[in-house]
């Protein structure tokens, strides 16, 4: 089925009471947040506490047991809401790379497979792989890669089609310094022109002003 004609922009995720289970065990009951434009929410805690289950949910892997999810949209969405599918990003712990493929033919994979509505400027393969650094290994088969090499590839994925949140999984893993600050700033330019961030993460951002949403055992 083709993606829809009319553009659609997402300005808001909101979560109200959110329960969430995982392998028959609550992880996350009545959580209530929002992610608006220009911001970015931190989300943290220890391993196993539920990170990695709420990007998925709202990435729409994963459906909840009760309580409200939505992104909040203007531009022709039905009830002003919008589907999770034309608004995210996600980048979790798996990299998504097809092996036998090069940096750039994954690239252009995804820039088609992510086409269509959402709105905003994509970058061609070419372009997000300088953004990351990648020109010079754009040709290589990605299971020659190294392992910082391959997250930088996934990374790069945020920047060929457009979608205004990105939920990135512990997106530092594998990266060293300088692929960090690349990262750091390609997330800043995202927020300066509007867009949000949900990052579930045990390591520093880089984004000043970012809020914490702070994740714990349930009583």
């Amino acid at each position: 089925m083709g993606a829809p004609s009319r553009k659609l922009i997402c300005m808001r995720l909101v979560a109200d009471e959110l329960t969430i289970e995982r392998g028959g065990r609550r992880l996350l009951v009545r959580l209530s947040f929002t992610v608006a434009a220009g911001e970015a929410l931190i989300v943290t805690g220890r391993n196993g506490v539920g990170k990695s289950t709420l990007l998925r949910a709202v990435a729409g892997f994963l459906a909840p047991v009760s309580g409200r999810l939505v992104f909040e949209a203007e531009g022709g969405a039905p009830d002003n809401e919008a589907p999770a599918a034309l608004c995210a990003h996600y980048v979790g712990h798996a990299d998504s790379l097809k092996g036998a493929l090069s940096a750039r033919e994954n690239l252009a994979f995804w820039k088609a497979m992510l086409a269509g509505a959402g709105g905003g400027e994509a970058l061609s393969p070419e372009a997000a792989m300088d953004r990351f650094g990648l020109a010079r290994i754009a040709d290589l088969p990605v299971r020659h890669l190294s392992a910082g090499q391959k997250r930088r590839v996934a990374l790069a994925r945020l920047l060929v089609a457009s979608r205004p949140l990105w939920l990135l999984d512990e997106p530092t893993a594998a990266l060293d310094i300088v692929a960090q600050e690349m990262l750091a700033s390609t997330m800043r330019s995202h927020l300066a022109k509007g867009g949000f961030i949900l990052a579930a993460t045990h390591a520093p951002l880089g984004l000043a002003g970012a809020r914490e949403l702070p994740l714990g055992d349930i009583a």
